[in-house]
């Protein structure tokens, strides 16, 4: 036996048990500190994540603008410039009618689920209690 062992083996109830709750304390305390790193880089990356999707959102609002510019411009080759912009207006009120009904639609389907989310969350303490 060597000498580490024979003190773990002399050692008290008490002693052996202040050692692992002084193991266990410093493991929960470095696996804390292992998450606070994984989230700071995870957050980091989700930052420049969603700046991308900003200058993506950006890029693509300019190309749509110009875009209509180009139709509203090239319309006009045959037609009062008024009445090629209200066209080119026109469609983009169309194409937001479009995706409004669409999104109320969504929005509806998304409120049907919520009563039964809330019922079940009602539920919830009086199954744990076993009823």
């Amino acid at each position: 036996m060597s000498a580490p062992e024979k003190e773990r083996s002399q050692a008290s109830v008490g002693d052996l048990l202040g050692d692992v709750t002084r193991d266990l304390s410093t493991l929960v305390r470095q696996e804390v500190e292992l998450a606070k790193a994984e989230l700071r880089e995870e957050a980091s990356q989700a930052g420049k994540a969603g700046g991308m999707f900003g200058g993506a959102a950006l890029a693509g609002f300019l190309a749509v603008l110009f875009v209509s510019y180009a139709v509203w411009w090239g319309l006009s080759n045959v037609m009062d410039e008024g009445w090629a912009a209200l066209i080119v207006a026109v469609v983009w009120a169309v194409a937001a009618a479009v995706l409004l009904a669409n999104a109320r639609t969504k929005m509806r389907q998304l409120r049907a689920v919520l009563p039964r989310t809330k019922q079940t969350a009602r539920e919830m303490p009086q199954a744990m209690r076993g009823r």
